[in-house]
């Protein structure tokens, strides 16, 4: 039995996010410049948006450029904004033609005139599709995200738009960049690191994380599903009992 039917069609996370990590360091293993990394990182993009979209998954997120790569020297960043544009334009009937609509999160207004106006054709040119939600963090890193709600926040609160006693949780979640997403259930991140990066870092708050040392450029759909049954076999309780999520414990049982 391959891999893809081992997984259980009626358990899928509706959500996933990807740090997409490793392009760099792949490289110089093969001996080559940093960007040759990230443009074999372009073909990983296909084959995990395509085997997600197969699946049935209905949100992909990709966290593609944080705020903090823009300090990364400068041909490197020149580099990628050149594979950013050449790869939306190109990508555009391809999406299309598997139903899948493009959304962009993060401080888009950092990104080079070019880049911003062959995003904003892509997003315009698939906002009709249905199918599998495409989400591309671009200049995007949660801290930045966070401080624009709270900023938003305190601008509504000011002019009584808005109770600063009614504020919630979800107050918060519906000024974030994410607010028309559900939170992502399963969060992969390749090359062997341990850390969140200053991705989600609201969203991810009962997400299953997953970590592998594969490094991006090698990660394909039969990893994608690895990380998807490993999902399946972990209980997700969100501060509840194992008990209480088998319902064995009553209602008026105490939680421990």
């Amino acid at each position: 039995m391959s891999l893809q039917e081992n997984i259980n069609k009626h358990r899928l996370p509706r959500h996933i996010a990807i740090i997409m990590d490793g392009n760099g360091r792949w490289a110089q293993e093969q001996g080559e410049d940093r960007l040759f990394g990230h443009l074999h990182g372009v073909e990983s993009v296909r084959n995990i948006v395509e085997g997600a979209a197969e699946l049935g998954i209905q949100y992909l997120t990709l966290y593609a450029f944080s705020t903090e790569n823009w300090d990364r020297p400068a041909n490197e960043v020149s580099g990628l904004m050149e594979i950013l544009v050449d790869t939306i334009r190109k990508e555009v009937p391809t999406l299309n033609k598997n139903n899948i609509k493009l959304h962009v999160i993060g401080d888009i207004n950092m990104l080079p005139a070019n880049a911003r106006e062959e995003l904003s054709e892509a997003l315009a040119e698939t906002s009709k599709n249905n199918g599998l939600n495409l989400i591309m963090a671009l200049s995007y890193s949660s801290r930045w995200e966070l401080v624009n709600a709270v900023k938003d926040i305190a601008t509504d609160v000011k002019n009584n738009k808005l109770e600063a006693g009614s504020i919630t949780q979800d107050t918060l979640a519906q000024y974030l960049s994410t607010s028309n997403f559900p939170d992502p259930e399963l969060m992969i991140r390749t090359s062997g690191e341990f850390r969140i990066s200053n991705f989600l870092l609201y969203q991810l708050a009962y997400a299953e994380l997953y970590f592998t040392d594969t490094r991006w450029p090698d990660f394909r759909k039969e990893n994608l599903y690895e990380a998807i049954i490993d999902f399946q076999h972990r209980e997700r309780r969100f501060g509840k009992t194992g008990a209480q999520i088998k319902g064995t414990l009553n209602d008026d049982q105490v939680i421990s």
